[in-house]
């Protein structure tokens, strides 16, 4: 009989919620339009305040600064914009992206080519915040707006926010920070982050696809370009008719999130403690990246000597185990990672770089199946190899 199936692929999606889900079903019932207001559309409209005011504690902002959207990609591509300002601000004049961020960040601002510059990563996979300081510097009086994620989503490496917000702080600008891989496994408190906008997404921690946020730090932050333009729907931020049951159980996903964050913070890093322990023990050679530095706890992205990240996918799929080689967010395809590229991670290596994701229901049996599993298809795909050199 076959075994069964297990996924350690939750940094590209995690199961929905069972309250989640109930709270979804449930929701689908208020009908009403949340903009109308009689009695079935101020129903709908209490359900989203509710769920505005859950993903703003959060996140640590004033449920008036969370704007519901499609999505993670949608809210980075309305953060992005040079009108980004708060009361009596210029505009932004400068773009600067760390080379790890996601590519709804690489691709989706609004910036010209000529404003925008990348932040160089260290080896380790953190941004370069000496190159950053050199950056700001050259850049004289202009006004900056940074991208930096929270946590990259491949090797979970945790990005030092706060320090790089303090010197951007320092000369006017402001800051945008990706918290989607990040959200429901570290703090991601904006005042503590330092972030000035923070992007969230509901199918990372526990709710639908298709609902996300942008939560502004301040209460006078506004984005005068705006993204979605039709009605006046979420204080006029994003135009069209609130995915109402979406947004209810986004609510009660970040509910569940900010009160499991830090007893699963722990389960989860031992689990990847110990998944790498093994790995280590029966793969020679096995790369373990941004090991030496602050990871996500969920967060283990290795490879094998000599593996290809695509025949590896396939053999762990075949046994039974999903996992990933990077971003889901590629049409599907296993490319060489941007990330590693950036991290100067040889090519040989980049290529066989495997991620391997945990969550609420991993187990340390699923770990010791995985780790077994991981070594007996590297072992085949080796010997292949070999007899056909």
């Amino acid at each position: 009989m076959a075994r069964e199936r297990v996924y350690l692929d939750w940094n590209a999606t995690s199961p929905l919620l069972p309250a989640a889900r109930d709270a979804l079903v449930e929701a689908m019932e208020a009908f009403g339009n949340p903009s109308s207001v009689h009695a079935e559309g101020r129903r709908a409209r209490a359900l989203v305040e509710e769920a505005r005011a859950s993903i703003a504690s959060l996140v640590g902002v004033s449920p008036g600064g969370v704007t519901f959207t499609s999505g993670g990609t949608e809210a980075a591509n309305l953060a992005l914009s040079p009108t980004f300002a708060r009361a009596g601000e210029r505009p932004l004049d400068l773009l600067f992206i760390s080379a790890g961020e996601h590519a709804c960040v690489l691709e989706g601002h609004r910036f010209r080519a000529e404003q925008t510059r990348v932040v160089p990563l260290t080896p380790s996979g953190v941004v370069d915040l000496c190159a950053l300081a050199a950056m700001l510097d050259e850049a004289g009086d202009a006004r900056v707006m940074l991208a930096l994620q929270a946590a990259n989503n491949e090797t979970g490496a945790i990005q030092p926010v706060r320090a790089a917000a303090d010197m951007v702080h320092a000369k006017g600008g402001v800051v945008v920070c990706d918290a989607v891989q990040a959200a429901g496994r570290m703090s991601c408190l904006a005042g503590p982050l330092g972030a000035d906008a923070i992007i969230l997404s509901a199918h990372k921690i526990g709710g639908p696809k298709g609902v996300g946020a942008l939560a502004l730090a301040s209460g006078d932050a506004d984005i005068e370009e705006r993204l979605v333009r039709g009605g006046g729907q979420e204080r006029g931020m994003r135009a069209g008719t609130e995915n109402v049951a979406g947004i209810v159980a986004f609510g009660v996903a970040a509910e569940w999130a900010a009160r499991n964050c830090g007893v699963e913070a722990v389960r989860l890093a031992a689990l990847r403690d110990d998944l790498e322990a093994r790995l280590v023990r029966v793969v020679p050679g096995l790369t373990v990246f941004s090991a030496d530095v602050e990871r996500l706890p969920n967060t283990s992205a290795v490879a094998a000597p000599g593996a290809a990240a695509a025949t590896m996918l396939i053999g762990l799929d075949l046994e039974g185990f999903a996992v990933s080689s990077g971003s889901a967010c590629s049409s599907g395809k296993v490319k060489t990672s941007h990330v590693l590229a950036a991290m100067g991670v040889a090519p040989d290596i980049a290529t066989g770089a495997v991620r391997v994701s945990l969550g609420r229901t991993t187990g340390a049996a699923d770990v010791e199946r995985f780790a077994d599993a991981f070594a007996r298809v590297a072992g085949r795909v080796l010997e292949r190899r070999r007899a056909a050199a």
